[in-house]
């Protein structure tokens, strides 16, 4: 085996990955983790019925939903098929007016446009009365989805590796991972080039990343090499949207991914409509893309703002009436139905309990929740599926559409059933051990930092490592950005290390312990910066425990 950093070795040991093989796979440039597509129930009969339309040109819509990973599966698909045909158009529902899935008006409409096949991505398995609707409309159907399905399955071909029955060995791809095995089975019967696969790599990079599924297994492998080709920004509106986003060209990493790209996508979808966003992905016009870009960075602007002021909100709230709570299920009064998901993550971290967000949609209301690790937020609301007219999601984020009459009856069985779980588990709300390593000052390094992306990607599942170092001086501490939200200091080090720290949107969270010549504990991740090809190295700080004295070892 090669000389691979003692650092790395450690980490890898610790997430269980030790073998020579094992490690190998895992930070190789080239992972071969992957499957048979036609190992997915239903793959063959969808691939023959889409190549049957494709060649009797049947116009065919591909249906998504209205986040990154529906976006870019939706991409994916009008990419891949436009090698078979040109009769494709796309539909996106409406957050706001249509919600989430299949409805039967969007069916009636697409229809009455002269579609003769739907192909559904990242939605649709439970939808059997809009499934059932299409078919009587005369519509042919075809349903790729990843949720998990807790109702009466679509009667149509549908492509899930969550359903029953399907013996995938892997049951974790996001929509686009799903999608994505379609497009590898149908290029592989049609005997399309091997780069109408690798040209759409990119976007299973992008919302594989967006959807927080875990990154291991295929799902690493799809996200490596999607990394490796969205870095060549071939594609002319990504190239576009990274013109803009980034102030100079530089590597674009998982981070950039989570934290840039994709909440970019997502915001026209919160704000107003995706259309803006697929368009981007898949425009060669570059007056449109210029166009697109903008709409994408001025829908993000919007939904920081009402992102913070719906958790303003929130935080009020709880902090007023439901601070004794287990279930943090909070109404705020002018929460915007766009920021809900976001917000409700917010509430997640700081309060360590799971939390969903109600928002108003007439004698209706819409809840999105996101929870904590040791708590299954998707079989904890699926004990009320009863009260909820839709319902979907998985294990660490959900959302419903119920009567806001039977809120109260929400709120006290989730209560109920969350004292329940506590009983069980009265650990459940403790901080987690949330660091990888201790290091020292000095071993943070530029090396150390570029080092360490050998793991990437990162997310749920295989998360960038967070470090603890250990009794460190705070100097010339100083708040950061317009509205105070982020700190910035020196950290001496026992061993003379002196290390550049930030600690973004938690001023307020952490401020009274980052005071210059106050002694702490700080955890973090090592990350590298490089600005007009000079590169440093920076230690973000996501927690802050002051001692009270040089001795104070914990």
């Amino acid at each position: 085996m090669i000389e691979i950093n003692p650092v790395i070795i450690e980490l890898l040991s610790r997430r269980g990955i030790s073998g020579e093989d094992e490690i190998a796979e895992f930070l190789s440039e080239k992972p071969q983790t992957t499957y048979d597509p036609f190992l997915l129930l239903n793959m063959e009969a969808g691939v023959d019925l889409i190549l049957s339309a494709a060649r009797r040109n049947k116009k065919i819509c591909i249906y998504g939903d209205y986040d990154a990973d529906g976006i870019t599966s939706i991409c994916l698909l009008t990419q891949t098929l436009s090698h078979l045909t040109k009769n494709l158009t796309y539909y996106v529902p409406s957050r706001f007016d249509e919600g989430y899935g299949l409805n039967n008006a969007a069916i009636e409409s697409i229809h009455k446009g002269g579609a003769e096949l739907i192909i559904t991505v990242d939605c649709g398995s439970v939808s059997y009365e809009e499934a059932e609707y299409a078919k009587k409309l005369g519509l042919e159907i075809v349903i790729t989805d990843h949720h998990s399905i807790n109702d009466v399955i679509a009667d149509c071909i549908v492509i899930n590796p969550k359903q029953p029955g399907c013996a995938y060995p892997f049951k974790q791809l996001a929509g686009v991972g799903v999608a994505f095995k379609l497009a590898q089975a149908i290029q592989q019967r049609a005997g399309l080039p091997k780069h109408a696969l690798t040209d759409v790599l990119d976007l299973v990079a992008i919302g594989t990343i967006g959807d927080i599924v875990p990154l291991v297994d295929e799902n690493r492998t799809l996200s490596k090499y999607g990394m490796r080709e969205l870095n060549r920004l071939k594609r002319k509106g990504m190239a576009g949207l990274a013109e803009a986003v980034f102030p100079q060209k530089s590597t674009i990493t998982s981070d950039k991914v989570a934290f840039i790209i994709v909440p970019h996508i997502n915001s026209v979808g919160r704000m107003i409509n995706a259309d803006s966003a697929v368009d981007l992905l898949i425009s060669e016009d570059e007056a449109a893309i210029k166009e697109n870009v903008g709409k994408l960075i001025e829908c993000n602007r919007e939904r920081k703002k009402v992102q913070d002021e719906t958790y303003k909100q929130c935080v009020e709230i709880v902090d007023r009436h439901l601070a004794s709570n287990k279930f943090l299920m909070i109404c705020p009064p002018d929460g915007h139905e766009g920021a809900a998901g976001i917000a409700a993550g917010m509430i997640k971290d700081k309060y360590n309990k799971p939390a969903v967000i109600i928002t108003p949609s007439g004698d209706m209301c819409k809840g999105t929740g996101r929870s904590i690790e040791k708590v299954n937020l998707y079989e904890l609301l699926g004990n009320f599926r009863n009260l909820f007219s839709k319902f979907g999601g998985h294990a660490a984020a959900c959302g419903f559409l119920m009567r806001r009459a039977d809120l109260s009856k929400l709120k006290y069985g989730l209560e109920e059933k969350m004292n329940e779980i506590y009983e069980c588990d009265p650990h459940i709300f403790d901080e987690p051990n949330n660091f990888d390593m201790r290091l020292s000052g000095r071993d943070v390094t530029v090396d150390l930092g570029e080092t360490l992306e050998c793991l990437a990607p990162f997310g749920r599942g295989n998360r960038k490592p967070v470090f603890r170092i250990d009794g460190v001086s705070i100097r010339d501490a100083a708040v950061m950005g317009e509205d105070g939200r982020h700190l910035k200091f020196a950290g001496y080090c026992r061993d003379g290390g002196i290390l550049q720290c930030v600690l973004f949107n938690k001023a307020e969270e952490f401020g009274g312990a980052v005071n210059s010549g106050r002694l702490a504990d700080i955890f973090g991740t090592v990350d590298v910066q490089e600005w007009n090809g000079n590169k440093r190295v920076q230690f973000q700080v996501e927690r802050v425990m002051a001692r009270e004295n040089a001795d104070d070892i914990n």
